[in-house]
């Protein structure tokens, strides 16, 4: 409640609540992007031996985990994964429109050393069909789904496409698809250009992007004339792995400068470039201003 309530005061249009459902202050070492979804499966054991973290290490592009979030041993199903009770449990505590936030198909698949399908697109499937039927009961104005690692790895595409928008389709409200450069421990992860995805973001069945520049800066944003133009762009405009708090000149300026490039209409929400977790509450909070009151700075609002 403190979370969306202080959302609300700062002006925020559409609030979310932080993914505090998926942190356990007891195991502080968990990590809600991942551990919350994949544990709860069924189908998939979090308990691993030395060859099944070897298995893991060998492969690219995941050098910032030590260990797999899960071995799949079986047929994936939704075990005590419960996610429309999350939501219902968030939507009670607020009237403002709410955004509701679920790790995506190939993030989940990616931290998974699969001895069951052996197939990436198999189990990456296998996964989207339980998100599916959870997202299929979940109202909520915005449903973000996270992939944070396709970013790196936009050869994954046939394989990542076909399982996101399996979950993608089954969402009623506005659906947006949140793609970063990570943020572990308020570090980048994953290199790349945003035009080596474009065939990947042009592929998805999504009412808009969200997506990362704050920190990477603005220069690629040319690349985004060839987006689809059925698919808006949300473009971030506080670096979250800053402790400075941007002015409302700023990220008015940001704005600006953004619709000067792609036109009007292109960008339906301005946001952070990625969740506020690594920050002191009052970096955030301040930062959570600054967003509004550069978006009314930018649209004259008083």
């Amino acid at each position: 409640m403190v979370v969306l309530k202080t959302q609300e005061l700062s002006g925020i249009d559409v609030v979310a609540d932080g993914e505090l459902n998926r942190f356990d202050p007891s195991h502080p070492e968990t990590n809600g992007m991942i551990d919350y979804f994949l544990s709860r499966m069924d189908g998939i054991r979090t308990k691993f031996s030395i060859s099944d973290i070897a298995s893991f290490r060998s492969d690219a592009g995941l050098n910032y985990r030590t260990d797999p979030a899960g071995i799949a041993f079986a047929e994936i199903g939704e075990g005590t994964l419960n996610l429309p009770r999350d939501y219902a449990f968030t939507r009670a505590l607020t009237r403002s429109p709410l955004k509701f936030t679920c790790t995506g198909p190939h993030m989940l698949t990616k931290v998974l050393t699969d001895r069951f399908y052996k197939d990436r697109g198999e189990c990456c499937m296998a996964i989207a069909r339980v998100l599916r039927r959870q997202m299929e009961e979940i109202k909520a104005e915005v449903v973000q789904i996270d992939e944070a690692n396709i970013s790196g790895h936009p050869e994954d595409r046939e394989w990542a496409l076909a399982a996101i928008n399996h979950v993608l389709e089954g969402i009623s409200g506005k659906r947006g698809v949140h793609i970063c450069f990570g943020n572990y421990g308020g570090q980048s992860i994953q290199k790349g250009f945003w035009k080596d995805l474009m065939p990947f973001l042009n592929g998805l069945k999504a009412d808009h992007l969200i997506l990362e520049f704050a920190r990477r800066g603005y220069d690629e944003l040319e690349a985004f004339k060839e987006l689809d133009p059925k698919i808006g762009l949300g473009l971030s405009v506080v670096d979250i792995k800053d402790n400075g708090i941007e002015s409302a000149e700023l990220i008015a300026r940001r704005i600006e400068h953004a619709v000067g490039i792609l036109g009007d209409g292109r960008i339906p929400f301005i946001h952070p470039d990625c969740g506020f977790w690594m920050l002191q509450r009052s970096v955030a909070d301040g930062k959570m201003r600054a967003l509004a009151a550069g978006r009314d700075l930018f649209e004259g609002r008083k």
